[in-house]
């Protein structure tokens, strides 16, 4: 769970620090972390496809940052938590797209090597992926209903939030067993 953390730190703390009054302080804090988080990262030897997160992250908040200096009063300013999920779940259907799930690079630092380029190890990641992506879209989605209807419904935030990636991590942690399992089955059969 650690990693998952670590890895949405930038977008934690813009969350913590963002509000309709403090967004560019969020968005700056964001896209500072996020420039740590990656030099960090890279310094302890992670490759890019470990940290898609991370750099989409560091994408994101630059463009927000840029935004509220540009246009400070936004009509975009209220929805940024829905934008935030609307960003992650382009990263994450983006990265399917491309046909490297954005898990594969952290998958490879707990799976044994000699699965890596196996189809089920490709398949279990593309799902895990899509739960993510799914997550992030109901968020967003929940987000601006929610914001449009009651912008200072601040626990309902939460409690999306919350559970929209609780869920995910989850199902991370969850489905590789899962998977496997099910596999073994098959070739038993």
């Amino acid at each position: 769970m650690t990693r998952y953390l670590i890895s949405f730190l930038p977008w934690i703390a813009y969350a913590a620090i963002a509000t309709s009054d403090e967004w560019r302080s969020g968005a700056e804090w964001g896209l500072g972390i996020a420039a740590f988080v990656i030099f960090q990262g890279r310094r302890s030897g992670k490759h890019l496809d470990e940290m898609v997160i991370e750099v989409s992250a560091l994408v994101f908040f630059a463009g927000i940052t840029w935004l509220s200096y540009k246009q400070p009063d936004s009509g975009l300013i209220p929805y940024g938590p829905a934008l935030v999920d609307a960003w992650l779940a382009v990263t994450a259907f983006g990265s399917l797209l491309i046909g490297r799930p954005f898990t594969l690079g952290l998958a490879r630092k707990i799976a044994p090597e000699h699965v890596w380029k196996t189809k089920a190890f490709f398949r279990t990641n593309a799902t895990i992926t899509t739960v993510w992506g799914v997550s992030f879209l109901v968020a967003a989605g929940a987000l601006a209903v929610l914001i449009k209807a009651d912008p200072h419904a601040t626990t309902a935030a939460i409690v999306i939030k919350v559970v929209t990636f609780v869920v995910p991590v989850l199902f991370t942690m969850r489905y590789p067993a899962i998977a496997a399992q099910k596999a073994r089955q098959a070739a038993v059969h």
